[in-house]
């Protein structure tokens, strides 16, 4: 049992696929088609935007932005939180929407709308409590005022992965600190992006504070955007080749930016993990949006105490996973989102097999129709493999050993990336030794999520800038100003 063919039709059908400027849906230079990963059917088509309609979406951005950072703080909150319960109160169709175009089994796509509506809620709290200070000059004949104010024009640019919640965790502190928005999805995509537009709208969000520009055409679309004087913020989520050239396209205009980036977390299991917990964490650090996420652990470094049997129990877990179209009730783990993401996995795992690496489960990727890799389990692989130095993006976990703490801290800390860790260990002070230690801007002790919008989200080296959520998140949408007023 699932969703049926009709209701998945209809639900599609409600999406608006034009662009949305200064609050109009409109046509763009031509259209592109959406795909169901896990059929390759077409789902619906999309309006294309071209450099002129970055450039309408940017100019409707700038118009609203006076209006809107002058907006009652309480005002931009009641429309965040009002934004929220519809959201919530409409989570089975966006799920479906999510589910279709992305992949992600059913139940993973209402956990995401749980999750990307709270960032709404979360900024709806923060609109009201941006502050500053006051302060006596320590010479005593000055006063010293600090305020915060809305940074500008903020261009958004969103993955494939998350859709909506990347999507509500720039726009929620974005509008709460009273920027106005230019939001570009990604082409795989796009529904979501749209259809949390048009809720927006519902919410009550005047016309040309937030716009949305799909397009087949990212970087002719997206260089003018940044290129252009007006924009004063860049947020990105996305791969970290794909970071540093928005980073270098941004010092023109002196642009504050926040990337969120790749990633390549290790899951290291300490000889007294308690076995249990730490399975179950790794199915989830692993396994949550079928691996396709920076979060995801991609290195399994395992003291060699316990490391056949961790092993041998993650491979019965992932062998359990019913694998198919995310609308089956019963699918676990759904598709890829294209042909290229399985060949990717496909020769990382050929890569580690070829350097010595065992099959414990999984190992192959399924026939078609749709995009599908078996969840997979690799033993005894080497530390110089590929996929020990890139993201899998994809159902695989590999398990490498080490005898020392100091050698599972090095292996962990072995890579560019920096974005999160997970460790499991029953010994208090190892657990923060080892926090302390590991080089990430976020760690999981005996947990496999650690993404929540009341915490700062983010990453060091090379996983990115800045950080979303938690008190900090609204920091990347605010300047502050200094006002000292003699006496």
């Amino acid at each position: 049992m699932g969703v049926s063919a009709e209701r998945s039709a209809q639900v599609v059908r409600e999406v608006p696929t034009g662009l949305f400027i200064g609050g109009e849906w409109r046509a763009g230079e031509s259209t592109f088609e959406v795909e169901n990963p896990a059929t390759g059917e077409v789902l619906t088509t999309v309006a294309d935007a071209g450099v002129a309609d970055g450039a309408a979406a940017l100019d409707a951005a700038v118009a609203a932005g006076a209006e809107w950072a002058a907006t009652d703080p309480r005002a931009r909150a009641e429309i965040l939180r009002r934004a929220f319960d519809l959201l919530t109160a409409r989570a089975e169709d966006i799920a479906l929407v999510m589910t279709l175009e992305m992949g992600k089994p059913l139940a993973e796509a209402r956990g995401e709308v749980t999750y990307g509506a709270e960032f709404l809620r979360w900024f709806s709290e923060e609109a009201v409590r941006i502050s500053g200070r006051y302060a006596v000059a320590p010479s005593g004949g000055t006063r010293l005022l600090t305020m915060k104010q809305p940074v500008g024009p903020v261009f958004a640019i969103t993955p494939w992965n998350f859709p909506l919640a990347m999507g509500t965790r720039k726009i929620g502190p974005a509008l709460a600190a009273g920027c106005t928005v230019v939001i570009k999805p990604a082409a795989q995509t796009p529904l979501t992006t749209l259809t949390l537009a048009s809720i927006l709208t519902e919410a009550g969000l005047p016309p040309g504070v937030v716009n949305v520009i799909p397009t087949t055409s990212s970087g002719a679309v997206s260089a003018p955007i940044i290129a252009d004087p007006r924009l004063r913020k860049l947020t990105f989520t996305g791969s970290t080749g794909v970071g540093k050239k928005l980073i270098a396209q941004s010092a023109e205009q002196v642009l504050k930016v926040s990337m969120e980036l790749g990633g390549n977390a290790p899951f290291l299991v300490f000889g007294d993990a308690d076995l249990d917990r730490a399975v179950e964490g790794a199915v989830l650090a692993k396994m949550r949006n079928i691996g396709e996420a920076c979060t995801a652990a991609n290195r399994f470094i395992v003291h060699e105490s316990v490391a056949k049997e961790f092993a041998a129990r993650l491979g019965e877990r992932l062998a359990a996973m019913p694998v198919g179209a995310g609308v089956d009730d019963d699918t676990k783990v759904g598709p890829l989102i294209d042909a290229a993401a399985v060949e990717k996995v496909s020769a990382l795992v050929a890569d580690a097999l070829d350097a010595g690496a065992t099959v414990v489960t999984g190992g192959s990727a399924i026939d078609g129709p749709g995009h599908f890799y078996r969840p997979t389990v690799l033993a005894d692989v080497p530390p110089t493999v590929r996929m020990f130095r890139e993201e899998i993006f994809g159902p695989v976990a590999p398990v490498v050993t080490f005898t020392t703490d100091d050698e599972g801290i090095a292996l962990a800390n072995d890579t560019e990336y920096g974005l999160v860790a997970y460790a499991f260990t029953q010994d208090l002070t190892r657990a923060l030794t080892v926090a302390e230690r590991l080089e990430s801007g976020m760690v999981g002790i005996n947990q496999g999520v650690v993404s929540n919008p009341a915490a700062p989200f983010g990453g060091v080296k090379a996983s990115g800038l800045g950080r979303e959520g938690g008190f900090e998140g609204i920091e990347e949408y605010l300047e502050t100003k200094y006002v000292g007023i003699a006496l």
